[in-house]
């Protein structure tokens, strides 16, 4: 299997289907950011839904939360069929297929188009906060796991925001910190790539489905492996693993379309019911935007493959706060405000070296995910009452 053919065959995929997703509340301009982030596919679903009122909208939000787990479910059992078939770690497809936040890439050069830079930045590390603070805090009350990472994983995880120190402190951020940012997520995800490669067993090898499979995959699926009717469509091409991996390109289509409506059916709502300018209208649309990674994170877990989660999120928070800071970048400088160095920026080296040291510990706790959880509703609150507002990726 040629990984670097597939890496560039699903970015393509992905850009191509990922759209604008507008920041529920950002730094300075937070409207004009919303306003340049409609538009395409997304602007034509936000229209659509608003024609059909708030009643309407709350009917978007249900189809769009059914759509969105539907799709996930098939997302999970296409990836590990794709991984025994192609003969690829399942923790590596989980970081190309779902770790990349590419909706968040084309928003953030929207905004940075559109002279809103310091709104994009803000997603970035936003993004970043929420899928430590809500997805694997949540995924870890839920239903605590066992975790197998190796060190150098769990250290690139932590690496990440405390990489983004010196570039803060310079007060200034160019292109040619966005390209060495840039380098830096290149060089992780490809490390993590040619690392599950080379290892005897595949991350996860405590898990059911991991005891079954070698680093490469493996040619026989497990037991565990419950039946699809998926599996008789595929029949004997099923073994060569590209059938699956068309499916989960289908599957990732279908998780973006449902994002985008949530999205827009929860804006419709927060408008409709005059809670935009609330905390608890911020708090309800931010919880809708980060549904999308508590799904990818929960489900895995609860279906015995925790690499997906986990995957997710390593792969979103190293992406969030290298690859896509670093496309910022590329556009324009950015002058980085006195709130990103002193809270906003801290507050996720904070959460995410917490969060790798729970990692590290080899057992997902459910007090971990309150400690976490704990910690990002105390962002919340000191970024609103001190800061006037929250940095929001979705």
């Amino acid at each position: 299997m040629n990984v670097s053919r597939l890496i560039v065959a699903s970015l393509v995929v992905a850009v191509l289907l990922a759209v604008p997703v507008a920041p529920a509340a950002a730094q300075e301009g937070g409207e004009a950011a919303e306003e340049s982030g409609e538009g395409g596919i997304e602007g034509q679903i936000e229209g659509f839904v608003e024609e059909l009122g708030p009643a309407g909208a709350v009917a978007a939000l249900l189809v769009g939360a059914v759509v969105l787990t539907f799709c996930v479910e098939k997302l999970i059992s296409y990836l590990t069929r794709a991984a025994l078939g192609l003969r690829v770690s399942l923790f590596t497809l989980a970081i190309v297929f779902t770790g990349i936040e590419f909706d968040d890439t084309v928003l953030a050069l929207v905004l940075s188009a559109g002279d809103l830079e310091g709104a994009a930045l803000g997603t970035a590390l936003g993004t970043g906060l929420a899928i430590v603070g809500v997805t694997l805090a949540l995924a870890a009350i839920v239903r605590p796991f066992p975790v197998d990472l190796p060190t150098d994983y769990v250290v690139l995880f932590a690496l990440g925001p405390i990489l983004l120190i010196p570039f803060v402190l310079a007060g200034t951020l160019t292109t040619v910190h966005g390209l060495a940012l840039l380098g830096f997520f290149v060089l992780a995800f490809g490390y993590i790539v040619l690392r599950e490669r080379q290892r005897d067993t595949p991350v996860f090898r405590n898990t059911d489905l991991g005891e079954s499979l070698r680093a490469d995959g493996g040619v026989t699926a497990p037991g565990s492996l419950s039946e699809i009717p998926e599996d008789r469509l595929v029949g004997g091409r099923s073994a060569s693993g590209w059938p699956w991996m068309a499916l989960a390109v289908l599957a990732l289509a279908g998780i973006v379309f449902a994002s985008m409506l949530l999205e827009a059916g929860s804006e419709v709502v927060v408008e409709g019911f005059g809670l935009e300018q609330t905390v608890f209208g911020a708090t309800v649309l931010t919880a809708i935007l980060t549904f999308e990674d508590v799904m990818l994170t929960i489900e895995p877990v609860r279906r015995g493959v925790p690499e997906i989660g986990v995957g997710n999120v390593i792969g979103s928070v190293l992406f969030s706060v290298t690859g896509n800071v670093g496309v910022i970048m590329l556009l324009s400088d950015i002058e980085i405000s006195r709130s990103v160095l002193t809270f906003h920026l801290p507050s996720v080296i904070l959460v995410t070296t917490l969060a790798a040291y729970f990692l590290y510990s080899g057992e997902l706790k459910r007090w971990h995910g309150v400690v976490l959880g704990g910690l990002y509703a105390v962002y919340w609150v000191v970024a609103i009452l001190v800061f006037g507002g929250v940095p929001i990726g979705g």
